[in-house]
């Protein structure tokens, strides 16, 4: 049996590496593969395939599938390690989200830009430098690659996902695997790593209130018939109760780990306003990781700008509550709707309108890929231990590789940091970060085929 690579041999052939991982990176960011927009669907097949490339180039058996025609495509792959050896499933999305207002950027969004130490661009970080960091794990082995590694590197992550449990259950043969490293989260901070153990599902609805059949003159009818907007405030008042926790009943909460989260670090990396009081109750990381959330992210109402004196008939908002992991889609939905129904007030008319859902994912990171795991982390981060971390956000498809593979382990990782600014404008990267990430996943690889 070959003895496996050491630390400091990975650590110089990275550091070889790191120019064409680095251009490789660049090249990625540059192609503008917009999910969510159909004119650039086109760019989404580029980016398809310059990964596939990439992936070939490094001795894997490629191939770009879809679910149907049409439908997104997503790179799967194959390279045999040694016999016996564990099977690593490596994921990764290849599409970005779109980059809004080019005037919102320090630099043009699809042009890799170097500044004060972080690399700027769309996908930069989300999730082009995964799929990156996958590519220069395999190169650093060269031909003692020490598992058996598969690719799965998704192209409608930024969309949801759609197609997904499908391509699962098509594939489901040719990507079964030990052991499954999920590059699309981050770590806990600028020098200490990470690995995502919990993360909120999400529940959107788009709710309605009627209390006319048309508009009609405030003067003539205001202080006797509800006004939709004054209605729709009313009920969305209730969705909170006065310390600002959610006040929907029968939604889970649950606990979160012992992890101290700064009020210098919150409020910078929050981007609250000065003299802005937090809401809800419990430890912070409770409330961003482990309890429901609920915000308003849309309200359709007439300008104030040329609003005339009239009674508004019908008002519409956007609710996103973020489930607790414990929760499920089923009950928060019901819980919600009973909540909005027992609240709408003066007999106005409710329509509620599922817009889609995601479950919560609760990972039991216990077990032999999870201690080999740590370990490189630890190593890669000259001995900071990794924190296990909650994510306040969603990423419903996690859910989908847990249920397939019921007897993998997940590792969900990444390279994302507090100030990665991933979906905004200045989307970056953080390039001495980012080389640890690199080492790290190489460590792991190597971990997990001696262990």
């Amino acid at each position: 049996m070959t003895a496996p690579v050491s630390t400091h041999d990975l650590r110089t052939r990275l550091t070889e590496l790191l120019p064409g991982v680095r251009s490789d990176l660049e090249a990625l960011v540059r192609i503008q593969s917009v999910s969510a927009d159909p004119d650039r669907l086109d760019q989404v097949e580029v980016s398809a395939q310059a990964t596939a490339d990439l992936f070939a180039a490094e001795g894997v058996d490629v191939e770009i599938v879809r679910a149907y025609d049409g439908a997104p495509p997503a790179v799967i792959g194959h390279r045999a390690g040694p016999e016996g050896a564990p099977t690593v499933l490596l994921y990764a999305h290849h599409d970005v989200q779109p980059e809004n207002d080019h005037a919102e950027w320090d630099s043009p969004p699809w042009e890799p830009t170097e500044r004060d130490g972080r690399l700027y661009g769309r996908g930069a970080a989300d999730d082009k430098a995964g799929i990156i960091t996958h590519i220069a794990a395999l190169r650093a082995f060269g031909d003692e690659l020490p598992v058996t590694v598969k690719v799965f590197i998704e192209g409608e992550e930024e969309v949801g996902s759609d197609t997904l449990p499908a391509l699962l259950k098509a594939y489901q043969d040719r990507l079964a695997a030990d052991v499954i490293v999920i590059a699309d989260s981050g770590n806990w901070d600028i020098g200490v790593p990470a690995l995502t153990t919990s993360l909120r599902g999400l529940v959107r609805v788009d709710v309605e209130v009627r209390t006319l059949t048309h508009a009609v003159h405030s003067g003539m009818w205001g202080g006797l018939v509800p006004d939709a907007l004054i209605t729709l405030s009313r009920l969305i008042a209730t969705l909170h109760d006065d310390r600002g926790n959610v006040a929907v009943e029968g939604l889970f909460s649950g606990s979160a780990a012992d992890v101290d989260y700064p009020e210098e670090r919150l409020r910078a990396e929050s981007g609250a306003a000065a003299g802005i009081e937090w809401i809800g109750e419990g430890s912070a990381v409770e409330r961003l990781w482990t309890k429901p959330a609920l915000s308003i992210t849309g309200l359709d109402a007439p300008k104030v700008d040329g609003a005339s004196n009239t009674l508004v008939p019908a008002a519409r908002a956007k609710i996103s509550l973020r489930i607790a992991p414990g929760d499920t889609t089923e009950n928060a939905l019901a819980c919600l709707q009973r909540h909005l129904e027992a609240n709408v007030s003066w007999g106005a008319t409710l329509t509620t309108t599922v817009v889609d859902t995601g479950e919560a994912t609760q990972i039991d990171a216990t077990g032999p890929a999870y201690d080999a795991a740590r370990e490189a982390f630890a190593e890669a981060w000259d001995g900071t231990k990794p924190v296990d971390m909650g994510v306040g956000g969603s990423i419903p498809f996690i859910a989908e590789f847990l249920e397939t593979f019921p007897q993998a382990s997940v590792l969900v990782t990444g390279v994302e940091d507090p100030d990665t600014r991933a979906h905004g404008p200045n989307e970056g990267l953080h390039l001495a970060e980012f080389e640890k990430v690199l080492l790290a996943e190489a460590l792991l690889l190597r971990n997990l085929g001696t262990s």
